[in-house]
């Protein structure tokens, strides 16, 4: 095992994926089943570079580690948050293609082996989007949609807002890089990685586990954490919208559905969240002095008209103030 980005002989050559970890503060067997399901995988030595990114946990992991040898690369650096971690990650890999993994999940062996099959065989791809499950059942099958750019997908589909179920080329990124001290980073990141992919394919393999826990951001209910969660995703929508102006008018109509969809997305949130008709009306008039509200008058999809339609008034929102929450608690 190495705990710094120098190379073993082995990777000499580029690796076909690096796999990103990050970790956290989390027990160290959720991180070995996370680096053993992708040592699982149909990936040769030589084609696979495992970087555990470790943002300053309070007790490292080496010590569990050095059973994989020089099989992995551990880096271990300051507590700066997810969006730090991952920017380490971005730095320190020399794949050709990279892979998100959070250290308390893992990949699923047969529907990961199939996207690895997707750039196997199809040289040119830059981006593999794929599913995410919560199941442990096998999938036995797996459908792939056609060759398209990032931007064609975006203009008629909603996305995964999560970065780890994109399996994509380092180079696409270009600059592109995770804003620190934020939650919901993903939500920024992804829309700006689609717009970069000439050749995208969409499968419906389930190939990332994502384990749910308790101690997650989103399950975290105190007035700090709900302020922060929203505070974060509005200045997401912010940059998203700013960012907007300053590309091609494809991408940009691309663009905009995502912002239309996480604007929708935000004021639910602030119904679900702070149950307040005085909150609301300050995150309508907030949002429509951003330029964001009303929303866009879209065909995007029968639940986007149906919410635009109630929110553009307030008597709808009282509504929806209302019902809402009575309908999650039902679920």
């Amino acid at each position: 095992m190495q705990n710094n980005p120098l190379r073993t002989s082995h990777q000499e050559a580029q690796p076909l994926v690096t796999f990103i970890i990050t970790f956290y503060n989390l027990p160290v067997q959720m991180l070995c089943k996370c680096i053993d399901s992708i040592l699982a995988l149909s990936l040769k030595p030589e084609e696979r570079e495992i970087l555990i990114i470790d943002d300053g946990s309070d007790v490292s992991p080496m010590n569990s580690l050095m059973q994989y040898g020089d099989k992995i690369i551990y880096v271990r650096q300051p507590n700066g948050g997810l969006s730090v971690a991952r920017n380490k990650g971005i730095e320190t890999a020399t794949g050709k293609f990279l892979q998100f993994v959070d250290a308390d999940d893992y990949l699923v062996t047969a529907p990961y082996d199939h996207c690895l099959d997707i750039i196997r065989t199809n040289t040119d791809i830059d981006m593999v989007m794929f599913d995410f499950t919560d199941s442990t059942d096998n999938q036995q099958s797996f459908s792939d949609q056609p060759i398209v750019s990032g931007t064609e997908y975006m203009l008629k589909n909603n996305i995964h807002g999560t970065a780890c179920c994109y399996l994509f080329q380092r180079t696409a990124l270009s600059d592109l890089r995770f804003t620190p001290d934020i939650w919901h980073e993903d939500e920024e990141f992804t829309p700006q990685l689609l717009i970069r992919a000439e050749q995208l394919i969409v499968t419906n393999a389930k190939a990332y586990y994502y384990y749910k826990h308790s101690g997650s951001i989103t399950t975290q209910a105190d007035d700090e954490s709900t302020d922060k969660r929203l505070s974060d995703i509005r200045g997401v929508i912010k940059r998203l919208h700013m960012l907007c102006d300053r590309v091609p008018r494809s991408e940009r109509l691309a663009m905009q559905r995502r912002i239309a969809q996480l604007t929708m997305d935000y004021i639910y949130q602030n119904i679900i969240q702070k149950r307040s008709s005085q909150a609301l009306e300050q995150c309508i008039t907030e949002l429509r002095n951003d330029g964001l509200f009303p929303l866009p008058d879209r065909d995007y999809s029968q639940k986007y008209k149906w919410f635009r339609q109630m929110s553009n008034n307030r008597l709808g929102r009282a509504i929806l103030l209302r019902t809402l929450p009575l309908l999650k608690r039902e679920r």
